[in-house]
């Protein structure tokens, strides 16, 4: 009995030292991911850090359409001065897509193609849904070039402006299915395809590739640049959008 107690208590000492979590004896997944987090953790590292250490794959997408979205209200604000001929600055739509150029098509959208959508196409699910968004960057790029060589025209009354509206519009009437597409029926299944530690080393990917490409806290420095074209066009305070 002594014995057996005594092995008891090294049993635990084991666990204790390895940082293990243990549920009715047993080291299940949950408890696995879970040290592997708090070891990934940095030491002395602030909340905000630490919860950058625990977005999963679709969720970083996810708050990355965020910023795909701001920039379609940009779009929008512009539109309605341009239809208005109402007199704005039009940097501000360059500037706009130059975000959706350095962020969601060079970045965002390479990592969904080199990341997310080869793993559907290996598990042959949704082919038809990866196809189409494949199908529909490619054409985004264009639009975006399109919006990029007509804005500096934008003040000017006849068909560059008619063209560069179009072109917003167009851009706007895709994306906003395209993004929701992804957020509800793609990035949702990821998990079920992919082991755990694949998914977390898609995680690990996508924060390599953002620092890579932007350095530090790169997101927040392209929700911050998005920030300032909100300011140039007049769609900065929120409380505006409240119905009277």
């Amino acid at each position: 009995m002594e014995r057996e107690l005594d092995s008891t208590r090294r049993g635990f000492a084991l666990a204790g030292a390895a940082g293990l979590i243990t549920l009715g004896g047993l080291w299940t997944p949950a408890s696995a991911a879970e040290h592997k987090r708090a070891k990934a953790k940095k030491p002395g590292g602030n909340a905000h850090e630490e919860a950058e250490e625990s977005v999963t794959p679709p969720e970083d997408l996810m708050r990355e359409h965020g910023v795909l979205d701001r920039v379609l209200l940009v779009y929008e604000a512009a539109m309605r001065k341009l239809d208005a001929k109402e007199d704005f600055d039009p940097a501000a739509i360059t500037q706009a897509a130059q975000v959706i150029q350095d962020f969601i098509e060079d970045y965002h959208e390479k990592s969904e193609e080199q990341q997310v959508f080869p793993r559907f196409t290996k598990a042959n699910q949704m082919n038809g849904l990866v196809a189409t968004l494949l199908t529909q960057h490619r054409a985004g790029r264009k639009v975006t070039a399109t919006i990029l060589r007509l804005a500096p025209a934008g003040r000017q009354d006849g068909d560059e402006r008619r063209q560069l509206v179009g072109a917003m519009r167009s851009f706007i009437a895709m994306y906003r299915p395209h993004a929701a597409r992804e957020d509800t029926d793609l990035f949702p299944k990821l998990r079920s395809l992919v082991s755990q530690n694949e998914y977390d080393s898609i995680a690990e990917q996508f924060e390599r590739d953002e620092k890579q490409k932007f350095g530090d806290d790169g997101f927040e420095k392209m929700v911050d640049r998005v920030a300032q074209i909100e300011k140039m066009i007049g769609i900065d305070d929120l409380a505006k959008f409240t119905p009277a």
